[in-house]
């Protein structure tokens, strides 16, 4: 058996992937490791590339879909779960082994920061209704660079650069756990296209007493919004997979009426507005709100 097991799911532009393997190929480590590609249906299929082992989907199922077909595959200890688009350091795989090793059987993400070194609020609470109340709410969004209204919302302020600390869940673009024990829960539910699939699967792990740990020591840098350029679509995604997840932890009836709640709340605020700035359009805003929440529901 590796020591590990490294999936990265594709779909798209190959350039990011084939940057992060050749970073992967230069690690300063003693591990052994394989890297596994799971070209998701790209429209620019992944190419046959030099020590790398690609599985190839016959249709686009998101990124749960692709990193499971990639850790059916997987033959190392520890399963390595990676964007495309993440910037890693030399020691990266030997840093991250070494805190598994330490931590035991445990899920492990390193601090996640973007181009300008701010991290992305790695680690998060278990979400529920008011978190999405607080964000759906827009007249909040003026405190959103705020400690108070990331509270709000769940994230896990103790998550900082420098700490180690266990949390409810992390987010998916870095993350390692056993092989063995992502295949035993099995795996991402397929039925998330695109987010929250991390979410219900580090759930399943709370459930099962394994703990996720948001490891600050360590650092990768992330592009992120590369599966789509259009915020439109990322938008419905989110609210689909939210939905999603609601309704298989018993909380969708409630999470739809409080969000179409709190849209007439937003309408009402906006109406406000709209007397003082003509250009506000308080019933477009609220029709597009309410045909989000239809097509997500």
């Amino acid at each position: 058996m590796l020591d590990i097991s490294i999936v990265i799911p594709h779909y798209g532009s190959a350039e990011p992937t084939l940057e992060l393997i050749d970073a992967l190929k230069h690690q300063d480590t003693g591990y052994s490791f394989e890297i596994i590609v799971a070209d998701d249906c790209s429209p620019e299929p992944f190419p046959q590339t030099e020590a790398v082992r690609l599985v190839c989907r016959e249709t686009n199922g998101g990124f749960g879909s692709a990193v499971n077909s990639g850790a059916a595959v997987a033959t190392g200890h520890w399963l390595f779960i990676l964007n495309s688009d993440l910037t890693i350091k030399p020691d990266f795989l030997q840093a991250m082994v070494d805190s598994g090793e330490r931590l035991g059987h445990a899920l492990v993400s390193p601090q996640v920061v973007d181009h300008k070194g701010i991290g992305q609020w790695v680690g998060r609470a278990f979400p529920t209704t008011f978190h999405y109340v607080w964000e759906w709410f827009t007249p909040l969004a003026r405190f959103r660079s705020s400690s108070f209204w990331h509270r709000m919302v769940g994230h896990d302020l103790k998550c900082t650069t420098g700490a180690v600390v266990e949390t409810d869940w992390v987010i998916g673009a870095c993350m390692m756990l056993p092989t063995e024990l992502f295949l035993e829960i099995g795996g991402f539910d397929e039925s998330f296209f695109m987010n929250c699939e991390e979410v219900d699967l580090q759930r399943r792990l709370r459930d099962r007493g394994v703990p996720r740990v948001f490891d600050g020591t360590i650092t990768v840098e992330h592009l992120g919004g590369g599966s789509s350029g259009d915020s439109t679509r990322r938008r419905r995604w989110l609210l689909e997979s939210r939905f999603r997840y609601a309704q298989k932890w018993d909380e969708q009836k409630k999470l739809i009426v409080a969000l179409k709640l709190t849209s007439y709340a937003n309408f009402a605020v906006n109406r406000i507005r709209e007397v003082r700035s003509p250009g506000v359009k308080a019933k477009e805003i609220l029709n597009q709100e309410l045909s989000y929440l239809k097509v997500a529901s």
